[in-house]
């Protein structure tokens, strides 16, 4: 299991007022409506695309990627983007600061996350990951190959994967050391030839007033209260969401030089270098 990162600052507590509770409510209330109600229908509609597509799903992506547009709205949030999405056949590796990497990322373009085996197991968020067609693989060198193979047919039927190689989350001003360990399948033979990474950067901007790291979510702090901070910001920051140019896999010598060279793209592309 990933260990969590953590600073040495602590966050501040989040003791909502009652004009909070109100900024709150206005905003949950749609975005649990949309969240949930175009969930029931991506879980029936991908009832007649499974039989018929398989693995593909020329459909319910269009589903996720509209609820997380959504989601931008209804907070209140800006959302740029910056760089060319990658045509090429390959997956996305970005720097994790948040839950509202999910969002962000899958706003601009149909993606696939890759995520830790645990995750499938948490309540709630497991489900949501298990019914968007989440990838769950456990970072071990020794299944390598059984992960070339998940990846290889995941990218056969189209799929754009995105991963975190720094295996956690931070405070969102900084880029955490990527593992080389994610990067192993990619250089098994059958992938290697014609696997391409794009880095992507994401960059968040706190609300006006509020601390810089306000969008991070580190350590142990629990999905709750940072929601609903999240939520009854009065004047909401923004993320913007940078494509970096892809390289070819078969231009590294091994996993190691490669998630350097990706580490490297995504922290020259962050607003606020904080060395790690």
């Amino acid at each position: 299991m990933s260990q969590t990162w953590d600073k040495d600052s602590t966050p501040e507590a989040f003791e909502p007022s009652f004009m909070d509770w109100l900024r709150i409510l206005r905003r949950a209330v749609p975005l649990v409506t949309v969240t949930f109600g175009c969930l029931a229908i991506l879980l029936i509609v991908r009832l007649i695309e499974r039989p018929l597509f398989g693995l593909r799903r020329p459909v319910t992506p269009y589903i996720t990627q509209f609820v997380c547009w959504s989601a931008f709205r209804i907070m209140g949030m800006g959302h740029r983007v910056r760089g060319d999405r990658m045509r090429v056949r390959g997956a996305i590796v970005a720097n994790h600061a948040s839950w509202l990497d999910i969002f962000a990322l899958n706003a601009p373009q149909r993606v696939y996350f890759v995520a830790k085996s645990e995750v499938a197991g948490w309540a709630g968020i497991g489900w949501l990951a298990r019914a968007t067609g989440t990838v769950f693989i456990r970072r071990n060198p020794s299944e390598a190959i059984k992960q070339k193979l998940l990846f290889a047919a995941r990218l056969a039927a189209g799929h754009r994967l995105l991963f975190f190689p720094e295996g956690t989350s931070s405070d969102s001003l900084r880029v955490l050391p990527f593992k080389p360990t994610l990067f192993a399948a990619f250089f098994e033979d059958g992938l290697r030839e014609v696997m391409h990474i794009q880095p992507v950067t994401v960059n968040y901007t706190a609300p006006e007033g509020a601390s810089s790291d306000f969008y991070g979510w580190w350590g142990d702090m629990d999905f709750a209260p940072h929601l609903l901070k999240t939520l009854a910001a009065r004047k909401p920051g923004a993320v913007e969401i940078t494509y970096h140019a892809p390289v070819a896999v078969r231009d590294f010598a091994d996993r190691k030089m490669l998630a350097k060279a990706m580490e490297k793209a995504v922290r020259g592309g962050l607003t606020a270098k904080i060395p790690v």
